[in-house]
């Protein structure tokens, strides 16, 4: 592995190996220094070198004796356990937070399920789909008219999930510092999509921001923060909310002049959407960029995964790395004096728990 940097340096995280949030948890981690002990089953092969990146892989069959005894081992000189389970598995393991916190005091252990580890729908299986269904984020997107469209996985497994698990573990080791003590995070994606929706709980009584699907300023119904497709059939995003911008992309697209009044009345709205949407079919995508990018209209090209290496802005902020033929998303957030680094996996686990235990 290349040399490790990144203001996590030193900490000693093991995950058990699993899907979705979890392992994005150890990336995010990885990423800025902490050294990870992956715990895989027998049989684990890689399935997304990306997220899994940074790891020191280590195969065991936790219900032997010799597994256990490693993970044991692993625990008892780790600073975080990372685990995604449904409730109950590691406690039938043996490696439950109150086992483990007796054999390690200062342990981290982090818990990262759907729908967390009580309530009555906590032993039901789910996905990022169901746990936003609760939440009331999957009832906001979409189209008037069109059931709800699921925003991929990116609201319930990754931004109410692994984002609010890693703030939990460096919220707990932070009051460690103080304490000496390490504890228990209940990162669930119910908790954490809920959190996340705390905005719109707090502007119910705003008809404009409303998250009724497809009537909310910010869900694509107001004429100036939606996408529109051009003459080449690609797409388009603007989105002006402040008067000075609305009037800066107006001014520069030469748009009718009625639409320079009521901006904000959403009875404007869909008239006001249909004018546009007439007006950006009359060229490519590429010449409103050159119209609008790096300008005060808020305006960005709508673009896929493989095109987006390739944008100037991602360029200059290094938004990519390559790494023996594998592009990675670089490390964040960026540092400035002890940046984090894309660092390839290791298959050498077993022997950086032997390190930990000589260290004492």
């Amino acid at each position: 592995m290349s040399e490790v940097s990144g203001p996590l340096t030193g900490l000693k995280v093991v995950e058990f190996a699993g899907i979705g949030p979890g392992p994005h948890v150890a990336m995010l981690l990885a990423d800025l220094g902490a050294q990870v002990v992956r715990i895989e089953r027998p049989g684990t092969r890689v399935v997304n070198e990306v997220v899994e990146r940074a790891r020191h892989r280590a195969t065991m069959d936790v219900k032997s004796e010799d597994g256990k005894a490693f993970c044991l081992d692993a625990l008892q000189a780790a600073d975080v356990l990372i685990e995604g389970f449904r409730p109950g598995v590691m406690e039938r393991l043996g490696f439950g937070p109150d086992q483990m916190l007796a054999l390690n005091p200062r342990l981290i252990y982090a818990r990262m399920t759907g729908w967390g580890q009580d309530g009555p729908l906590a032993q039901a299986a789910g996905h990022d789909i169901n746990y936003i269904a609760i939440t009331g984020a999957l009832a906001a997107v979409g189209r008037e008219g069109d059931t709800a469209v699921p925003p991929q996985n990116l609201v319930g497994d990754f931004g109410g999930g692994s984002m609010y698990c890693a703030f939990g573990i460096l919220a707990a080791l932070l009051e460690r510092e103080r304490s000496g003590q390490g504890q228990l995070v209940d990162a669930a994606i119910v908790d954490g999509a809920t959190s996340l929706m705390s905005f719109f709980f707090g502007v119910r009584h705003l008809s404009h921001l409303s998250t009724e699907r497809g009537k909310g300023m910010l869900g694509g119904a107001a004429h100036f923060y939606r996408c529109y497709e051009c003459a080449d059939g690609r797409e388009i995003s603007v989105g002006a909310i402040e008067p000075q911008f609305y009037a800066e992309l107006l001014e520069r697209i030469e748009a009718p002049a009625e639409l320079r009044h009521g901006q904000m009345d959403p009875a404007n709205w869909e008239h006001y959407t249909a004018r546009l949407a007439a007006l950006f079919k009359t060229k490519p995508a590429a010449e409103w960029a050159e119209l609008l990018e790096g300008s005060d209209a808020c305006f960005g090209p709508v673009l896929s995964l493989e095109e987006v290496r390739e944008h100037p802005h991602m360029q200059a902020r290094g938004a990519y790395i390559e790494q023996d033929g594998t592009w990675h998303t670089a490390p964040a957030p960026r540092f400035s004096r002890t940046p984090g680094a894309v660092r390839a996996s290791a298959t050498d686990g077993v022997d950086v728990v032997e390190r930990w235990k000589a260290e004492g």
